[in-house]
């Protein structure tokens, strides 16, 4: 593990990182020294669903190969835009769930909301690629809305933050946000859904760890990594200053074609994962949406490889197999 000292926490230091990301598919390749034409698939320069990787997360990524699982998740293809049966622009049913100001409730005792429409990173199989974010407005008025929605819900006991990813919001937004929440009585837990402290992890800063560390609400991250590479010294280090901060991790992945579907990746996986502190916590189906038909794993193969994992793990590193499906009072598992 690297020494936590070795690395640079400034507070302003991963906005600088943030806008240094790649932006054009050819110039990401070109860093890695992959010729466009070693591509299966076509890239797709002009997506309407652009791309955007840290370089953070560039660099584990392996030089000369177009195969490698991290560049797969994140590079524009041609395949995106072929239409395929059963894949829609919403795959889980977050219209239907919308409250208003941004507020879906979907499962009983929480609620999500979506804070705002930026991510660090845009995965290619993310099933908000469509979301209506603009439509939202969610921070219009510093979710003065979305707060009043979710104070006149007694049943609920924890707010989600997702995106989006709650983290792309600078930290004295965010705490404008969390301070709100906290004045709300019947909560009692403060959930993340993030990805950046896996691909940006100088995110993990001293006022974001502050925040989590003294506030009313049991904070919970929910971390999303699906490959064991994802995992440097780096995410390491910044993982352990959450769990320090008293804040409960967990992961969640996606089964992903070309990525890990292999049961050693998600056995190496998992392996990382609680090494760095992380309980596996959910291995997602594809959500279906439009744009992600190539990376979807058959039901056949995912059940076999949550077998192997079953055979090979001890219960408590085997992430639940589940599809989240429209309407449905909780994941519902496979």
């Amino acid at each position: 593990m690297i020494a936590r000292t070795s690395l640079s926490w400034q507070s302003d230091g991963w906005q600088q990182e943030l806008a240094a990301g790649f932006r054009r598919p050819h110039e990401l390749l070109a860093a890695l020294e992959i010729a466009p034409e070693r591509i299966e698939t076509s890239i797709d320069c002009d997506s309407p669903f652009s791309m955007r990787v840290p370089r953070a997360y560039a660099r584990r990524m392996r030089r000369g190969d177009p195969a490698d699982p991290l560049l797969r998740q994140v590079l524009p293809v041609a395949a995106e835009q072929r239409a395929a049966p059963g894949f829609s622009a919403d795959p889980v049913g977050d219209h239907a769930a919308r409250r208003g100001a941004g507020v879906l409730h979907k499962y009983r005792g929480r609620a999500l909301l979506i804070t705002t429409g930026a991510c660090a990173i845009h995965c290619r199989y993310c099933f908000r690629r469509h979301f209506p974010y603009a439509e939202e407005h969610t921070a219009d008025n510093e979710w003065e809305d979305a707060v009043a929605v979710i104070a006149g819900d007694g049943s609920l006991r924890e707010v989600i933050l997702s995106g989006g990813d709650p983290l792309a919001l600078t930290t004295a937004r965010l705490a404008r946000l969390v301070h709100k929440l906290e004045t709300v009585p019947h909560l009692s837990r403060l959930r993340l859904h993030t990805r950046l402290p896996i691909v940006l992890p100088s995110r993990i800063e001293n006022g974001l760890l502050d925040l989590l560390a003294r506030g009313r609400l049991k904070p919970v991250m929910v971390v999303h990594a699906n490959h064991p590479n994802e995992i440097d010294g780096e995410v390491v280090a910044a993982l352990a200053r959450l769990a320090d901060a008293g804040v409960a991790l967990f992961n969640q992945s996606v089964l992903l074609r070309g990525v890990n579907d292999d049961a050693a990746v998600l056995t190496a996986l998992s392996e990382a994962l609680f090494t760095a502190g992380v309980t596996p916590y959910y291995l997602h189906l594809l959500d279906r949406v439009q744009g992600a038909a190539h990376f979807e794993v058959d039901i056949d193969t995912a059940h076999a490889l949550h077998r192997q994992l079953r055979e090979g793990l001890p219960g408590y590193l085997v992430p639940q197999l589940v599809r989240e499906v429209e309407g449905e009072p909780f994941k519902r598992p496979v």
